[in-house]
């Protein structure tokens, strides 16, 4: 595998978890409007984002594979907690 197959391959990994915290800081921004004005949404994405990529690491490792229902269960889970940290802190 080239190094541009490694990137590839990384790239499509880590996707899922940055498209599913981009989504949900665009709901948290758009549902609680007042409350969250001084919360950049990109930061609400960006914290989001690593946990979600810590999670899906966290899932391969356990689970041995990729793509796991259980695996992207715990992505989620782990997009949400920094997010519900963060807007807690309000």
């Amino acid at each position: 595998m080239n190094l541009l197959d490694v990137v590839w391959h990384l790239g499509n990994f880590l996707a899922p978890a940055w498209f599913v915290a981009a989504l949900t800081a665009f709901g948290l921004k758009l549902l609680w409007r007042r409350e969250l004005r001084t919360l950049a949404w990109r930061r609400l994405a960006l914290w989001g984002a690593l946990g979600g990529c810590l999670g899906l690491v966290a899932a391969l490792l356990l689970l041995g594979r990729d793509g796991k229902m259980l695996g992207y269960a715990l992505m989620v889970v782990a997009i949400a907690l920094p997010q519900w940290g963060l807007t807690l802190r309000r």
